[in-house]
């Protein structure tokens, strides 16, 4: 694409001083602006679909409508332009397709504050109020990016501009969820998932960021039930502790082979738990000794799984204490840690405490620690759909550069855990489900069921538990 003309006086040529008013200095605000309208006004942008020119396409990665530029995005979309505009002047038919993401959790946590301000909630408000608020919010702010996009100069093809939420997007997303559904990559299962306390919902790993932070390892005493002795355990989450049902050693430990079999007091809860011997305990850790929680830590999980252990949840959605915690049941999670480490103390149990520095995960939109925990949730299963990205660049379709960066990459997708896509929030794709109330049957379907496939009944109810089906975005640190 060449342009000569100047677009306020398309007669004139476009000089070398354009700009340069009195030639102090170069002011770019009339001169920017004047040069995007013109373009924009003669379509230059524009992709024609009758066009013979080979294609070439990029989809923008969607910004958040919530949200405001930053010097990521600048670098990112000028790569982009550069590229778009190369491919214009070879002739392609070159379309740069834009939108913007609905970022279900972040732009639902916008226009939460704004009720705050008003003294509601929005239980007070209720589902449909809540979100043609939030509609009311994007119609008057969602632009804000876009004029940005336009002010750096990007050459997207603004005529097809999308936004996650329209139709044709939510008909693709509801339509990609039943195949997927129907080929056994996706699931309702329970697993322990990310949870946000403040938030309420699940996250995907990919929305939890880990900070480094001075912490503490507490090592408690767990008194032997043949009373012949104890074990010390150490922990940096004392308060799930109430909810532990083994403590395990590693199997090729000798300090404590004497002691499988035999089974141990829990602590304050006087619960008979067994000691175990499972290869995932790392005997440099602590003392050797790891309790076992499985409804609040992953790799407490997949052993109790392995040990066919109960599984005991004892911390909320609201990060406060369920009645599974006994006596401190109703107190905030970190009141519980400080009163139940002042309990074993006074009963002789807490034998040290140890500075202990650790990555903690934290919510990606509001900083609140988030809490492993044990919940039924939508999931996709990875492992078949990395394979082919993993054979990809092993066998060279694909090059990352450089090409040190290939083994962050393998690490990344051989180890990727099954990926939660289900939020608890009302700003959203609703994922295609309901449940059958007289045989409890799950109805994934494109349209909404009239009645029962199983058993025929007609009484269904849309799913509640899981509102939220929103499309990740991989984080900027990955590759």
């Amino acid at each position: 694409m060449t342009v000569s003309n100047d677009p306020a006086a398309s007669e004139t040529p476009a000089t070398p001083d354009a700009g340069l008013p009195g030639k102090q200095g170069y002011d770019p605000h009339g001169v920017e602006e004047r040069w995007y309208r013109f373009w924009e006004e003669k379509g230059l942008f524009h992709a024609d679909e009758t066009s013979t020119g080979s294609p070439y396409c990029i989809v923008i990665p969607p910004p958040n409508v919530t949200g405001s530029l930053h010097m990521g995005h600048a670098l990112n979309n000028t790569l982009q332009d550069i590229l778009i505009r190369w491919h214009r002047m070879r002739g392609d038919n070159s379309l740069w397709m834009p939108g913007t993401d609905h970022a279900g959790i972040a732009t639902q946590n916008v226009v939460e504050r704004k009720l705050r301000q008003e003294g509601l909630t929005r239980e007070d408000v209720g589902r449909e109020a809540f979100v043609e608020r939030v509609w009311q919010w994007k119609r008057e702010s969602g632009g804000t990016i876009i004029r940005q996009l336009k002010t750096l100069g990007t050459s997207c093809d603004w005529e097809r501009e999308r936004f996650t939420l329209d139709p044709g997007l939510s008909n693709a997303v509801r339509e990609v969820f039943c195949r997927l559904y129907d080929a056994g990559l996706i699931y309702r299962g329970d697993y322990i998932i990310n949870w946000c306390p403040r938030c309420r919902t699940a996250l995907s790993d990919l929305e939890v960021e880990h900070q480094e932070r001075d912490g503490k390892l507490w090592h408690i005493r767990y008194p032997l039930v043949s009373g012949t002795g104890e074990v010390i355990v150490a922990t940096t989450r004392p308060e799930t502790m109430l909810g532990d049902t083994a403590v395990a050693v590693h199997p090729e430990d000798e300090r404590f082979r004497a002691l499988l079999g035999q089974r141990v007091l829990l602590p304050v809860m006087g619960r008979e738990i067994p000691i175990i011997a499972d290869a995932y305990v790392d005997r440099e850790f602590g003392t050797g000794v790891v309790k076992v929680t499985p409804a609040h830590d992953p790799k407490d999980f997949e052993c109790g799984l392995r040990h066919n252990l109960p599984q005991i949840k004892v911390i909320a959605d609201d990060g406060r204490m369920l009645a599974s915690a006994g006596a401190y049941a109703g107190e905030d999670r970190f009141i519980c840690r400080k009163n139940l480490v002042k309990q074993l103390e006074r009963e002789g149990l807490l034998v040290k405490i140890e500075e202990h520095r650790h990555a903690v995960g934290q919510c990606y939109r509001c900083q609140t620690v988030v809490e492993p925990s044990l919940s039924r949730q939508w999931f996709v299963k990875m492992a078949p759909l990395a394979e082919p990205a993993i054979q990809a660049v092993e066998t060279g379709r694909i090059r990352i550069i450089p090409a040190q960066w290939e083994k962050t990459y393998f690490e990344w997708m051989r180890n990727i855990r099954d990926w939660c896509i289900s939020r608890q929030i009302w700003w959203g794709h609703r994922i295609p489900a309901w449940y059958c109330d007289p045989c409890g049957e799950t109805i994934v379907s494109r349209t909404t069921p009239q009645a029962c496939p199983r058993c025929g009944g007609t009484v269904a109810r849309e799913n509640q538990g899981s509102r939220g089906l929103l499309p990740d975005r991989l984080p900027r640190h990955r590759v």
